[in-house]
Protein backbone atom coordinates (compact mmCIF):
# COMPACT_ATOMS: atom_id res chain seq x y z
CA UNK A 1 0.00 0.00 0.00
CA UNK A 2 1.42 3.37 -1.08
CA UNK A 3 1.95 6.05 1.91
CA UNK A 4 -0.21 9.22 1.19
CA UNK A 5 2.46 11.16 2.88
CA UNK A 6 4.89 10.49 -0.06
CA UNK A 7 2.87 10.28 -3.05
CA UNK A 8 1.67 13.69 -2.53
CA UNK A 9 4.80 15.42 -2.63
CA UNK A 10 5.75 13.79 -5.89
CA UNK A 11 2.26 14.64 -7.58
CA UNK A 12 3.43 17.97 -6.69
CA UNK A 13 6.69 18.20 -8.18
CA UNK A 14 4.88 16.31 -11.44
CA UNK A 15 2.35 19.31 -11.64
CA UNK A 16 5.01 22.02 -11.23
CA UNK A 17 7.27 20.29 -14.08
CA UNK A 18 4.55 20.26 -16.47
CA UNK A 19 3.49 24.00 -15.57
CA UNK A 20 6.78 25.04 -16.18
CA UNK A 21 6.68 24.96 -20.25
CA UNK A 22 3.87 26.75 -19.41
CA UNK A 23 4.57 29.31 -16.89
CA UNK A 24 8.25 30.44 -18.35
CA UNK A 25 7.33 32.03 -21.80
CA UNK A 26 4.80 33.88 -19.95
CA UNK A 27 7.52 35.20 -16.65
CA UNK A 28 9.93 35.85 -19.46
CA UNK A 29 7.23 38.24 -21.79
CA UNK A 30 6.56 39.66 -18.24
CA UNK A 31 10.35 40.46 -17.82
CA UNK A 32 10.72 41.96 -21.74
CA UNK A 33 7.41 43.86 -21.22
CA UNK A 34 8.65 45.69 -18.00
CA UNK A 35 11.77 46.61 -19.32
CA UNK A 36 10.49 48.18 -21.88
CA UNK A 37 7.45 50.31 -20.39
CA UNK A 38 10.30 51.16 -17.70
CA UNK A 39 12.47 52.79 -20.62
CA UNK A 40 9.36 54.59 -22.42
CA UNK A 41 8.49 55.95 -18.81
CA UNK A 42 12.10 57.14 -18.20
CA UNK A 43 12.31 58.64 -21.46
CA UNK A 44 15.52 56.46 -22.60
CA UNK A 45 14.80 54.65 -25.93
CA UNK A 46 18.34 53.07 -25.45
CA UNK A 47 16.91 50.98 -22.54
CA UNK A 48 14.63 49.64 -24.74
CA UNK A 49 15.26 45.89 -25.60
CA UNK A 50 16.52 45.62 -29.56
CA UNK A 51 18.23 42.50 -31.17
CA UNK A 52 19.11 45.27 -33.97
CA UNK A 53 21.18 47.45 -32.63
CA UNK A 54 24.86 47.05 -34.12
CA UNK A 55 23.52 44.75 -36.69
CA UNK A 56 22.94 45.21 -40.11
CA UNK A 57 19.42 46.97 -41.21
CA UNK A 58 17.29 44.42 -42.22
CA UNK A 59 16.91 44.20 -46.31
CA UNK A 60 13.60 45.24 -47.41
CA UNK A 61 12.19 46.36 -50.18
CA UNK A 62 9.04 48.36 -50.12
CA UNK A 63 7.10 50.01 -53.07
CA UNK A 64 6.76 53.55 -53.62
CA UNK A 65 2.70 54.69 -52.44
CA UNK A 66 0.87 55.29 -55.18
CA UNK A 67 -0.01 58.91 -55.75
CA UNK A 68 2.92 60.38 -53.58
CA UNK A 69 4.32 62.93 -55.11
CA UNK A 70 7.32 65.66 -54.63
CA UNK A 71 8.04 69.11 -56.81
CA UNK A 72 6.03 67.35 -59.38
CA UNK A 73 7.83 64.13 -59.11
CA UNK A 74 7.05 60.64 -57.81
CA UNK A 75 8.62 59.82 -54.58
CA UNK A 76 10.30 56.39 -54.98
CA UNK A 77 9.58 53.67 -52.39
CA UNK A 78 12.49 52.22 -50.00
CA UNK A 79 15.18 49.94 -51.69
CA UNK A 80 17.99 48.93 -49.19
CA UNK A 81 20.36 50.55 -51.64
CA UNK A 82 19.05 53.66 -49.73
CA UNK A 83 21.15 53.18 -46.51
CA UNK A 84 24.89 52.13 -45.70
CA UNK A 85 26.02 54.01 -48.70
CA UNK A 86 28.76 55.57 -47.16
CA UNK A 87 26.65 58.36 -45.10
CA UNK A 88 24.76 58.08 -42.14
CA UNK A 89 20.89 57.89 -42.96
CA UNK A 90 17.61 58.14 -40.72
CA UNK A 91 14.91 55.77 -41.34
CA UNK A 92 11.20 56.75 -39.71
CA UNK A 93 8.03 54.25 -39.30
CA UNK A 94 4.85 56.77 -39.08
CA UNK A 95 1.02 56.56 -40.05
CA UNK A 96 -1.51 59.01 -40.69
CA UNK A 97 -3.81 57.71 -37.78
CA UNK A 98 -1.19 58.10 -35.34
CA UNK A 99 -1.59 61.57 -33.46
CA UNK A 100 2.24 60.92 -31.86
CA UNK A 101 3.37 60.87 -35.81
CA UNK A 102 1.71 64.26 -36.65
CA UNK A 103 3.08 65.62 -33.21
CA UNK A 104 6.54 64.59 -33.94
CA UNK A 105 6.74 65.88 -37.69
CA UNK A 106 7.97 68.91 -37.03
CA UNK A 107 11.27 67.82 -35.46
CA UNK A 108 11.84 65.29 -38.71
CA UNK A 109 11.36 68.45 -40.90
CA UNK A 110 14.13 70.40 -38.85
CA UNK A 111 16.23 67.34 -38.76
CA UNK A 112 16.50 67.41 -42.45
CA UNK A 113 16.40 71.24 -42.79
CA UNK A 114 19.52 71.40 -39.98
CA UNK A 115 21.32 68.43 -40.67
CA UNK A 116 20.62 67.32 -43.92
CA UNK A 117 20.77 63.70 -43.48
CA UNK A 118 19.43 61.30 -45.67
CA UNK A 119 15.76 60.56 -43.95
CA UNK A 120 13.28 57.44 -45.12
CA UNK A 121 10.15 56.96 -44.37
CA UNK A 122 8.07 53.72 -43.92
CA UNK A 123 4.69 54.29 -43.84
CA UNK A 124 2.71 51.52 -42.52
CA UNK A 125 -0.76 50.13 -42.69
CA UNK A 126 -2.20 52.99 -43.90
CA UNK A 127 -4.42 54.05 -46.88
CA UNK A 128 -2.37 56.12 -49.57
CA UNK A 129 -4.66 58.73 -49.63
CA UNK A 130 -4.41 59.50 -45.90
CA UNK A 131 -0.95 58.91 -46.34
CA UNK A 132 -0.44 61.73 -48.94
CA UNK A 133 -3.16 63.71 -46.93
CA UNK A 134 -0.56 63.52 -44.26
CA UNK A 135 1.97 64.38 -45.56
CA UNK A 136 0.62 67.30 -47.94
CA UNK A 137 -0.75 68.71 -44.31
CA UNK A 138 2.86 68.42 -42.75
CA UNK A 139 5.13 68.47 -44.84
CA UNK A 140 7.36 65.83 -46.66
CA UNK A 141 10.84 65.79 -45.41
CA UNK A 142 11.44 62.35 -46.82
CA UNK A 143 13.72 61.42 -49.49
CA UNK A 144 11.95 58.26 -50.18
CA UNK A 145 8.34 56.70 -48.43
CA UNK A 146 7.65 52.68 -48.20
CA UNK A 147 4.75 51.30 -48.00
CA UNK A 148 4.65 48.85 -45.85
CA UNK A 149 0.43 48.06 -46.02
CA UNK A 150 0.59 44.85 -44.17
CA UNK A 151 3.25 45.59 -41.66
CA UNK A 152 5.97 42.95 -42.37
CA UNK A 153 8.36 45.59 -42.92
CA UNK A 154 7.60 46.94 -38.90
CA UNK A 155 8.05 43.57 -37.97
CA UNK A 156 11.37 42.98 -39.87
CA UNK A 157 12.70 46.20 -38.16
CA UNK A 158 11.84 45.25 -34.10
CA UNK A 159 8.96 48.05 -34.69
CA UNK A 160 6.75 48.37 -31.47
CA UNK A 161 4.38 50.98 -32.44
CA UNK A 162 4.80 54.16 -34.32
CA UNK A 163 5.88 56.31 -34.51
CA UNK A 164 10.12 54.68 -34.15
CA UNK A 165 13.03 56.17 -35.41
CA UNK A 166 16.31 54.31 -36.44
CA UNK A 167 20.01 56.00 -37.04
CA UNK A 168 22.08 53.20 -39.33
CA UNK A 169 25.69 54.33 -40.03
CA UNK A 170 27.77 54.75 -43.36
CA UNK A 171 28.00 50.91 -42.81
CA UNK A 172 24.27 50.24 -43.01
CA UNK A 173 24.70 49.35 -39.18
CA UNK A 174 21.92 50.45 -36.96
CA UNK A 175 23.23 52.26 -34.03
CA UNK A 176 20.31 53.97 -32.33
CA UNK A 177 16.45 53.97 -31.92
CA UNK A 178 13.99 56.14 -30.60
CA UNK A 179 10.64 54.40 -29.36
CA UNK A 180 7.95 56.87 -29.67
CA UNK A 181 7.40 60.39 -31.11
CA UNK A 182 10.93 62.75 -31.66
CA UNK A 183 10.04 66.23 -29.07
CA UNK A 184 11.82 69.22 -29.48
CA UNK A 185 14.04 67.57 -26.20
CA UNK A 186 14.44 64.45 -27.87
CA UNK A 187 16.03 66.28 -30.81
CA UNK A 188 18.39 68.36 -29.25
CA UNK A 189 19.56 66.40 -26.28
CA UNK A 190 19.40 62.91 -27.49
CA UNK A 191 18.89 62.19 -30.97
CA UNK A 192 21.28 64.82 -33.04
CA UNK A 193 24.08 63.88 -30.82
CA UNK A 194 23.67 60.21 -31.39
CA UNK A 195 23.45 61.40 -35.59
CA UNK A 196 26.93 62.72 -34.73
CA UNK A 197 28.05 59.73 -33.41
CA UNK A 198 27.62 58.88 -36.58
CA UNK A 199 29.17 61.25 -38.22
CA UNK A 200 26.78 63.78 -38.97
CA UNK A 201 26.68 67.00 -37.30
CA UNK A 202 23.71 70.30 -37.33
CA UNK A 203 25.21 72.33 -40.59
CA UNK A 204 26.77 75.23 -39.02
Amino acid sequence: MNDPGQTAPQEGTKTRRRLFPVIAPVVIFAAVAGLFFAALQHGDPSKVPSALIGRPAPAVDLPPIPGLESRGAPVKGFNPSDIGRGKPAVVNFFASWCLPCADEHPQLVELVKRTGVTLIGVNNKDQPANAIRFLKLHGNPYAAVGSDANGRAAIEWGVYGMPETFIVDADGKIIFKQVGPISPEVLEQTFLPALAKAGLSPKS
